[in-house]
Parts: C-alpha cells; structure tokens; sequence
C-alpha cells in the first residue's frame, strides 16, 4: 500500500482536533462541565460530583460517539463513490443511495406508526440497498459505466424523494412530525443501543474499503486499462458499491440524512493528502467525524436554547459548496 507521507501527521492532526471537539461538546450545554472534568469522568476517575456521570455517560457521550462515527461512514462512502464514478460531485445522498433509505424509513414511520423504532435502521438499509441495486441493474448494458450510473442514480434519487413527499403530504400529523425530525438529520437523544447497531457495519466496511483501495486507484485509471492489468472490474465495482450502500445506509439509518458529508469530506482530504486512496480513505473518515461532530455542537450552540439539527448545518455549508464545484467543473 502506498502511503503519502504527510498522511500520519494529517491523521493524528484531526483525530487531536476530533477529541477537543468532543470534549468541548461533552461539557457544553445547560450544565456545563468543566473539559478537565469531561476527561476525567470519560477516563473513569473519580470525580466529586455524581451527577456529571450520569450527563457524561448517559446523555452526551453517546451522542458525540454517534456524531463522530456516523460522520466517518458518510465521509468514507463518499470517498468510495467519488472513486468508482470517476466523479468529484458523486456522493451517496446525490446520487439516490440515502433517497433510498429515507423512503423506506418514511414508510416505516407513516404507514406502519405500530411497528417498534427498532425496525427503523433496518428498514433505512434495505431501502438503500434496494436503491442501489435498482441503479445497477437499470445501468447494465453490457457493463456499468460511471456515466450510466451516475445518471441513473439521480433519476431515482428524485423519484425517491417524490415518494417520500407524497407519504409526507398524506400521513397522520404526529407520524409526519416523527418523520420531519429523521429527515433533518440529527443525533439528538443517540443512546448507546445505536452505537452498538452501528459499531459492526464500521468494523467491517471501514476496513474493507481500505483493503480495496488499491482496487479503486487502478478502477480510477479507466475500466479498458483495469482490464488490461488483469482486474475483474465488474466485481471489484459491484463490491466497492456495497461497500459504500453499507456504509451509507447504516449511517442514514442512525442518524437520518445527514446531506453533504459524503462530497465535502473527500474533497478536504484531497487537500490534504492527495488522491491516492491508501491515504485519502482513512484521512476522509476523520474529516468526516470532525465535519459532523462540528455541526452537531454549532446546532446546539448557534442558538440555543433552540437546537438546530446537525444535518440542517451541513446542509447550510454544504449546498453553496455543491455549487462552487458545479461551477469549478462546468468544462470537465
């Protein structure tokens, strides 16, 4: 695997700036705490007061540990969908992939109001999975081209968000407020059952997807030339785009549609370790725990005591540079 050798000092630069973060959003709130504090309490020291476990433990860890790693499986899918469509505005909730996990999350919360919560990330990942699957297989003429799937994926995020509107418009007024709420994208009231659902899908992906880094670099070359260096491209795609349907779909399924990380994300890490996927993947999993861990502390903090969600934040900064990038590209 071939690393750039600034990747080690970026890496441990934003997992340093990702642990302030956290520190700062455990101790901030209505009962403030102390960052001294914050780190003794999440360390296990003894401290004084008792009631700091139980906002530490219960209440905040739980949800800046969701933020963080929700914003690493965005970023990461991101990163891998970039790279297989060969495409810097390629990301899993333009193309249709969280589209997908937010109808199916919809119909839960709508049309079914009596099945248990727990149903919900289930549902979110099937209907992300389902989505990419429909992509893939209306894009197959011979092989998949980037072109084809890129098309068809936002043909079917449309229609997919048309559906979601539609269950909107039509359902129970305390059912649609549930689903409002999802939509935005928050990690408000994130216990630790949702990191447990969510800590598999990382352990697995994460590393996958750096394993098939080298994979993505040759694939990066043009499918004619992978195939002259002996690679199967349509399995290594098919393969990489579960890879990011997992990563995507479980994170959308905690957190809900937390838009704009998945292009933003990969795109700083460019920046910062150029664009070999070796480095570029892990340095995009710690921009994206960083981006969502910001967002979610500036929505608790801009204006409090009212709480912006987290995806409205990233919404805000990620829609002006969704369009400078249109813009920067508009000849390529």
């Amino acid at each position: 695997m071939r690393i750039d050798r600034r990747v080690p000092i970026v890496l441990l630069s934003l997992a340093l700036s990702i642990l302030i973060v956290m520190v700062v959003s455990i101790g901030y709130g209505e009962y403030p705490i102390p960052p001294l504090t914050v780190i003794q309490t999440v360390l296990g020291l003894p401290t004084d007061n008792l009631d700091y476990v139980f906002v530490i433990h219960t209440l905040r860890l739980p949800r800046v540990i969701t933020a963080c790693m929700v914003g690493m499986g965005l970023a990461v899918a991101g990163t891998v969908m970039q790279g297989l469509f060969r495409n810097p505005l390629a990301a899993p909730d333009i193309i249709g992939i969280d589209a997908g996990a937010s109808l199916a999350a919809v119909s839960i919360i709508v049309l079914f109001p009596s099945l248990p919560i727990s149903l919900l990330p289930l549902a979110a990942f099937a209907g992300a999975f389902l989505a990419a699957l429909l992509i893939y297989s209306l894009s197959w003429n011979n092989g998949s081209s980037p072109i084809r799937l890129i098309l068809v994926g936002v043909g079917i995020g449309m229609i997919t968000s048309a559906l979601t509107t539609l269950m909107i418009t039509f359902g129970n007024i305390y059912d649609v407020s549930q689903a409002l709420v999802w939509l935005a994208g928050s990690v408000y009231g994130r216990s630790w059952e949702h990191i447990t659902a969510l800590v598999p899908w990382l352990v697995i992906f994460l590393p996958l997807s750096l394993l098939l880094a080298r994979d993505l670099n040759t694939l990066n070359l043009g499918d004619d030339l992978a195939r002259g260096l002996g690679n199967p491209v349509e399995w290594q795609r098919g393969l990489l785009l579960i890879t990011c349907v997992a990563l995507a779909g479980s994170s959308v399924a905690t957190a809900g549609t937390i838009g704009f990380v998945g292009l933003m994300a990969p795109h700083v890490a460019r920046q910062l370790v150029g664009t070999t996927h070796e480095g570029l993947i892990p340095t995009s999993a710690l921009v994206g725990g960083l981006i969502v861990s910001l967002a979610d502390l500036l929505g608790r903090s801009l204006f409090a005591p009212i709480e912006l969600p987290c995806g409205i934040v990233t919404a805000a900064v990620g829609a002006p540079y969704f369009l400078y990038l249109l813009y920067r590209n508009r000849n390529q």
